[in-house]
C-alpha cells in the first residue's frame, strides 16, 4: 500500500463504512456534518424501522490505539449524543428511533479493509 496521509485514510475509512452501511439498506442523508461543537460523519436513515442512525467512523491502519470498543470513549458518547440532539433540532422531520453506530475500519493487515459494525453504543 502507497503511503497515504491521514486525511486521504480517513476519507478512504469512511467511503468504505458509506458502501457497508448501503449493503445494509441504509440509506445515507448526510456525510461531514458540521457545527461549532464538532462533526458526525455520517447520518443515515433505516426506513423499514424508521430510524435515524448517527455513525462514528474510526479508520486504522494499526492496532497500536486497539479496535473499534476503545475508539470510543463516554466522553466521545457524550459529544456524539449532544451533536444528534443538535442535528435532531434542526430537523422537521421526525424519527420512531434514533441510534448511535461506530463502524470501524482496518486497512492494510490482509488484501481487504475489515469492518467491524458497533450498533447502540450510546
Amino acid at each position: 500500500m502507497t503511503s497515504m496521509t491521514r486525511s486521504e485514510i480517513g476519507a478512504l475509512g469512511e467511503q468504505l463504512a458509506v458502501e457497508h452501511l448501503q449493503a445494509l439498506g441504509l440509506r445515507v442523508l448526510e456525510r461531514n456534518w458540521r457545527c461549532r461543537y464538532g462533526e458526525l460523519d455520517v447520518i443515515a436513515a433505516d426506513d423499514t424501522t424508521g430510524t435515524v442512525v448517527f455513525v462514528e467512523v474510526k479508520t486504522r491502519t494499526t492496532d497500536r490505539f486497539g479496535g473499534v470498543e476503545y475508539a470510543v470513549t463516554p466522553q466521545k458518547v457524550r459529544r456524539l449524543r449532544r451533536l444528534t440532539g443538535l442535528w435532531l433540532s434542526g430537523q422537521h422531520s421526525s424519527w420512531a428511533r434514533v441510534r448511535i453506530d461506530v463502524v470501524g475500519v482496518r486497512i492494510g493487515r490482509s488484501p481487504r479493509p475489515e469492518i467491524t459494525h458497533v450498533q447502540g453504543v450510546g
